[in-house]
């Protein structure tokens, strides 16, 4: 009788093959630069992979910290539109469009009446937040790159909320870039100019990254 602790699989991975990428496996999906939507769109994975101009970008896997900040912001956005009754808040894995050729994944999106139709994906979208993860390559994503991407796409004000820096940038859209509304401290109390009366406690945001409960 076999012992119950022997592995089902006994046949190691040949030792010249360890540490090697697994290629059979990526010839499965097209090369960089050759992606298409549908390419995109049929990806079945949990990691949050957004396109961009025939490339894929795979984002970092989220923290507790990160998610704990993600679930604060999203059900105080969420109360706020329940209580006036307009839009829809919804939150990450999500693929939004912003232009023809690319999608994002913001953490948290808010769509307006106008918006709120269809059962895909969203056509751009009127606010967006994205808390930022660790690393160089995610801060200038969302620091920069984002920044860019989502005023050109006409979303009407973006979130920042920077956790390495404690602090939440709240950018307005004015024509085809963004200005700064605030940047706002860990004593200072995050306001948006498109929902009238949206605010957060920016000591509060951060402070539930650290605990089990909002």
């Amino acid at each position: 009788m076999e012992s119950p602790t022997t592995p089902y699989f006994t046949d190691p991975c040949p030792p010249s093959q360890i540490g090697d990428p697994s290629w059979q496996i990526a010839l499965l999906f097209p090369a960089q630069g050759s992606w298409t939507e549908d390419d995109y769109l049929a990806l079945n994975t949990n990691w949050l992979i957004e396109f961009s101009e025939g490339c894929i970008e795979v984002l970092p896997m989220p923290t507790l910290f990160h998610q704990r900040i993600v679930q604060f912001l999203y059900h105080l956005l969420h109360a706020y539109v329940q209580e006036q009754g307009a839009g829809e808040v919804l939150f990450a894995p999500l693929p939004v469009r912003i232009s023809p050729a690319k999608f994002r994944e913001p953490d948290i999106v808010y769509l307006g009446p106008a918006r709120v139709c269809g059962d895909r994906y969203p056509e751009g979208a009127d606010l967006a937040v994205e808390v930022v993860s660790e690393g160089e390559e995610a801060r200038q994503r969302d620091l920069e790159t984002k920044r860019v991407e989502y005023a050109k796409s006409g979303i009407g004000e973006y979130w920042i909320v920077d956790p390495q820096e404690r602090e939440i940038h709240v950018l307005s859209l004015d024509g085809d870039a963004y200005r700064l509304h605030g940047k706002f401290g860990i004593d200072d109390v995050a306001t948006s100019v498109l929902l009238s009366g949206f605010a957060a406690v920016t000591k509060d945001v951060f402070a539930v990254g650290n605990s089990h409960t909002p």
